[in-house]
């Protein structure tokens, strides 16, 4: 079981860290973690956010646990050599098309979330984000028009290949759980999605017991809002998944509890290669002062053992020790709790 560890930037590695200490705490055999840096602290050390021996690395792990990356200090370097292309570059090199984020609140956390107690309760829902293209990856740039003025630009597209492969995951996924499935584009006025829109419907076709329905980006963030029990499996593509994740946490309580899992092929559990992360940010201001939350990243640590190595069992055990250091009132200071990073890292390694 060889796992790369990328800790990265500001809280990236008191975040991993405990991740860590909770796979280690499970005393897996055979288990070997490579270390290697990214982003801001490879810049720094290396000139580039993803280094070569970095990447060599990423390719001979079965699986990749990724902290942040995101520096204030590398915000006026060129494009390419910005912390957060080492999270883009891994995802492109590897073939890291399919983004998994799951949704659910925990008990007792009701009060936590931006919404009603009894609207909060029904949130228990999947993401399912395209990673490889849209305006991301697309052609970009900043020219000067005719009249002087300057004009930045960015080109969205999809080939109906890759919205076949992240439809296909994506159904398979809602096989999995409560068999729904809701596609969320914006087909009425953007030719791409009018493209993606009619691909999922063919790949559709294939998966009769799935329950499929459409909505517009703009409709789904108010429907999340409004009444989030409705979804069930929501496959989108880069830029609106990108949003509508982020969006997803609040409704949970934290951006701190949400995990994440990129997957490399249409496999959703047990045998394929990918890379799991938290899904908030480096946040730099608050590095290196034990206050940020590390469930996130321990609950990535279980999507890791459940989708690249098929260790249901333990993956489960991570997420009912998290789910009882909640209840038990542990908290960090986003929830209004008062416990520091390595304090809930000992609470979850206890209740293991």
């Amino acid at each position: 079981m060889k796992i790369a560890v990328f800790p990265g930037d500001g809280i990236g590695p008191e975040v991993t860290r405990e991740a860590v200490r909770v796979l280690q705490a499970l005393d897996l055999p055979g288990l070997v973690l490579l270390d290697g840096v990214v982003g801001g602290a490879a810049w720094r050390r290396h000139g580039h956010p993803l280094p070569p021996q970095t990447l060599e690395t990423a390719r001979a792990a079965d699986a990749i646990l990724f902290g942040a990356v995101g520096d204030f200090e590398c915000d006026r370097l060129e494009r390419h050599l910005r912390p957060e292309q080492a999270i883009l570059g891994l995802r492109k090199e590897l073939g890291l098309f399919a983004n998994l984020r799951p949704a659910k609140l925990f008990a007792g956390l009701e009060d936590a979330s931006a919404l009603r107690p009894e609207v909060a309760s029904q949130i228990d829902l999947l993401i399912v984000r395209e990673l490889n293209g849209d305006v991301y990856f697309g052609e970009k740039g900043i020219r000067t028009l005719d009249d002087g003025r300057r004009q930045g630009w960015d080109l969205m597209s999809y080939a109906e290949d890759e919205v076949r492969r992240i439809a296909h995951l994506a159904f398979r996924a809602a096989q999995g759980r409560r068999g729904k499935l809701c596609s969320v584009d914006k087909a009425n006025v953007l030719e791409t999605s009018q493209l993606w829109r009619e691909v999922v419907i063919e790949v559709g076709c294939a998966y009769p017991e799935v329950e499929l329905s459409h909505m517009y980006v703009d409709n789904a963030a108010m429907q999340l809002v409004r009444n989030p029990g409705q979804f069930d499996v929501v496959v989108t593509g880069n830029l609106f998944g990108d949003i509508l994740s982020d969006q997803a946490s609040m409704c949970v309580g934290s951006i701190g509890l949400l995990a994440s899992a990129s997957l490399g092929s249409d496999q959703t559990a047990g045998g394929t290669k990918g890379l799991y992360e938290p899904i908030h940010g480096s946040a730099p201001d608050i590095a290196g002062q034990d206050k940020a939350n590390p469930m996130a990243t321990i609950l990535s640590a279980a999507m890791l053992l459940r989708h690249s190595f098929g260790r249901e069992a333990e993956a489960a055990r991570i997420e009912s020790a998290v789910a009882r250091t909640l209840a038990d009132g542990i908290r960090g200071g986003d929830l209004g709790g008062s416990n520091g990073t390595r304090a809930i890292g000992d609470a979850v390694v206890e209740r293991l």
